[in-house]
């Protein structure tokens, strides 16, 4: 029986068991709740109005039954009065609707057990009502859809297992799986289907849609993807272009689904005349430098909404932060022509009031504000709040960094609030790895970038393997005393067998720097390293009797210092996606010790989104290093080849060498030659690399990449002879640090040394 029919008649039957007294003569001196079993009392008190001491009101009563039935948990409720001397009692009996304890589902396949049931809206132990039973189903079917069956059905079913308890079952008809064969277009005359398919994220069905899971229909993307193409349409001067909705139907044999879109595209409008007007802060012709939406052009909604950013910060940037831009546009139909006038509107300067940080338990307020670039009392800068924001950002202690404004002590001041959300920046780790250069690798860690809460990057690290060794202790105060100037020192001790040798360094450096801009800054370092070349190859120790000014002594010690420069202009440090690096490095070795040589290094990097996520890099490195006096420590030339130079060659192999005779122990007779690779003095390399995000959220991505380069002697020879090799590989921000494998393919490989192909893997820095 329906609710509103079970409540009337409930209602009537009250109604002819009441008592004729009226309610001045009755009081109620008792309720009483019965019937329910897993329910409280309390809950049923909570809803009903009539207390003990009430006059008795009909009305009052319908209304608490009401009430008691619209929680939701009883299928029936009842009420008796009894009267005596005057005073009644209230019976309120009620009947508990059955509990589900058991929950299946049959005939799913497609989709698990496990994610049925933390979809559907029922529980075990709770109660069943037909409202969330409607929703239970239509999730499961939202759920098969998801997936591409289209077709599935789900019938519910209960079966009493006792007058309070039931079992409930999702029977599914999954169907076959059902995908779109093809998206169709009619009226586009400016574009192909082709075209605008590629701009969908909704696809067809093709050949590997198993692994990219193309071809599935979902009703909300594909309302998205009428958006993306008005969106495109409108940048591409279509102003009044109109999309009809989507219409999706079977194929004739059934197994599959077309999508059809109606689009009237409209006449494409230029740009006509652009002019400012309102409150004016630079004349016309320095406005129209700022914007990108020029006379003549196509028009581009997109180009327009991006020239409103840049004006209103212009404005901003000179205090006025609630100025207002308004474009007005005028059509002129029979040129096609759409006029657009910018209405601009600063209003009052305003200033800062008072910054407040929040969110930093663990790191010192100072941390944060000396990377703000805008102070209390100073005009308002919607640029200087952005570059502060990405400051924020770049120290790579924070989740989350978000900058707020508020009201401040009057209304030409506001209030900066600062809110971060602090993420982990200590590490500790211990364990073991197989690594491409160094073999078999035992290391253990403690890192703590963000030290004692000051920004003071310290770091205590081993790592111990068949190829390497290195013990490292560190402490870097990036703002020193305050500061602009940085300073830091090391301890280490290194060990690495290399192709020819193998290099022992025990070493100590100090270090500072000044940062001049936000994206400029200078660097300084001075070190003294005790060398030792041990475990040479009998071709490395031919190659230094033969040519003594091509191969140093095997025991050194440098006492160097270097100086850099660096302009970086990247969006985010630790993962750009534009923006350069540029820098320039110069190292002198003859401060004492047995070493002497000048070392000079130029880097540029550039980044450049391309779309969808995806960035391209460019990376070039070109270096020299020239003797004073004495030969060049061979561990100080430049080797390429492998994973951070050029990948697909064997590491440290594209270098100068020479072929040195090898004879037998015995007799002494020559049986062949062998290679010593004894390091250039110049180098040159390109890297360019291509993007691609996989799982965003995993901070997953493809690689694809061109290398080329070499190493040689004579800066003369270096674009001479160079190696080139292409190929791809997998980056991802690990919780261990940045992780790389990648597989290079030579294109011009050397006979007798390269395969056709090499995998790598490390984990460190990226380019």
């Amino acid at each position: 029986m329906p609710s509103i029919l079970r409540f009337i008649a409930i209602s009537v039957l009250y109604l002819m068991l009441a008592s004729p007294v009226t309610a001045a003569d009755e009081k109620i001196s008792e309720i009483i709740v019965t019937g329910n079993r897993r329910i409280e009392n309390t809950a049923v008190f909570n809803v009903i109005k009539v207390k003990t001491g009430d006059n008795f009101f009909e009305g009052k009563i319908d209304e608490d039954v009401k009430a008691i039935y619209n929680l939701g948990y009883f299928s029936d409720v009842k009420v008796e009065k009894s009267v005596k001397d005057k005073e009644i009692s209230l019976t309120y009996r009620v009947t508990e609707k059955p509990v589900v304890r058991e929950l299946l589902f049959e005939g799913s396949k497609a989709i698990s057990q496990d994610k049925l049931k933390e979809a559907v809206e029922i529980k075990v132990n709770s109660i069943v009502s037909t409202k969330d039973l409607a929703k239970s189903v239509k999730k499961i079917k939202k759920l098969y859809m998801d997936e591409g069956y289209s077709q599935a059905d789900v019938e519910t079913v209960k079966e009493q297992l006792s007058p309070y308890e039931l079992k409930l079952t999702f029977r599914i008809k999954e169907g076959g799986k059902i995908l779109i064969r093809e998206i169709r277009f009619e009226g586009n005359r400016a574009f192909s289907a082709r075209k605008l398919r590629g701009l969908l994220e909704t696809t067809q069905d093709w050949w590997l849609a198993w692994i990219t899971g193309a071809g599935v229909y979902k009703d909300d993307i594909l309302k998205n993807d009428i958006a993306l193409l008005t969106e495109f349409y409108m940048n591409n001067g279509y102003i009044n272009v109109k999309f009809g909705e989507p219409k999706v139907s079977l194929t004739p044999d059934g197994k599959a689904l077309y999508v059809d879109i109606v689009v009237n595209e409209g006449d494409q409008y230029r740009v006509g005349q652009i002019g400012f007007r309102g409150d004016l802060l630079e004349n016309r012709d320095e406005l129209v430098k700022q914007i990108k939406t020029k006379s003549g052009e196509i028009f581009s909604r997109g180009t327009l909404r991006q020239d409103i950013f840049t004006l209103t910060d212009l404005y901003a940037d000179k205090g006025y932060a609630f100025a207002n831009v308004t474009p007005l546009t005028q059509l002129q139909n029979d040129l096609k022509l759409l006029d657009i006038s910018f209405d601009m509107e600063k209003g009052e300067k305003v200033y800062i009031d008072r910054i407040n940080i929040a969110g930093n338990a663990k790191t010192r307020d100072k941390v944060i504000r000396r990377e703000i670039r805008i102070a209390e009392g100073e005009l308002y800068s919607a640029t200087a709040l952005k570059k502060s924001k990405q400051n924020i950002m770049n120290l790579g202690f924070f989740e989350e960094a978000n900058i707020a404004t508020a009201k401040g002590r009057s209304d030409n001041r506001l209030n900066l609030n600062v809110a971060v959300k602090e993420k982990a920046t200590g590490t500790f780790s211990i364990g073991g790895g197989y690594s491409s250069l160094d073999g078999f690798v035992g290391q253990g860690s403690v890192q703590q970038a963000n030290f004692m809460g000051l920004g003071l990057k310290a770091n205590a690290s081993a790592s111990i393997g068949g190829k390497s060794s290195t013990y490292n202790v560190g402490l870097t105060d990036p703002y020193f005393l305050d500061t602009r100037w940085s300073l830091g020192g090391d301890v280490y001790r290194t060990e690495r067998e290399y192709v020819d040798y193998t290099r022992k360094a025990t070493g100590a450096d100090i270090k500072g720097g000044y940062q001049i801009s936000d994206t400029l800054s200078t660097f300084l370092l001075y070190k003294f390293e005790k060398k030792n070349i041990t475990k040479e190859s009998l071709a490395l120790q031919t190659t230094r009797i033969l040519y003594p000014d091509l191969v140093s002594p095997p025991d050194t010690t440098t006492s160097a210092i270097s100086a850099s420069i660096t302009s970086n202009t990247t969006d985010y440090r630790m993962d750009p996606t534009s923006g350069m690096v540029n820098s320039l490095s110069v190292e002198f070795a003859g401060l004492g010790g047995s070493s002497r040589y000048l070392r000079a290094i130029a880097q540029s990097s550039i980044f450049m989104p391309v779309g969808w996520g995806t960035v391209f890099m460019l990376h070039g490195t070109v270096g020299n290093i020239q003797k004073i006096g004495e030969p060049i420590p061979i561990d100080e030339k430049f080797y390429l080849g492998g994973i951070s130079t050029l990948r697909g060659y064997g590491g440290r192999t594209v270098s100068p060498y020479k072929n040195t005779p090898q004879t037998e122990a015995i007799d002494g007779i020559q049986t062949g030659t062998e290679r010593a690779y004894y390091g250039g003095d110049s180098e040159a390399i390109l890297n360019a690399e291509y993007t691609v995000p996989l799982l965003k959220d995993a901070g997953l991505k493809g690689v694809l990449f061109f290398d080329a380069g070499n190493s040689v002697d004579g800066m003369g020879n270096v674009f001479s002879g160079i190696l080139t090799s292409y190929g791809f590989g997998i980056r991802w921000f690990s919780p261990i640090g940045p992780l790389r494998l990648e597989y290079g393919i030579p294109l011009n490989p050397r006979t007798g040394i390269d395969k056709s192909g090499k995998l790598e893997f490390s984990i460190g820095s990226f380019f």
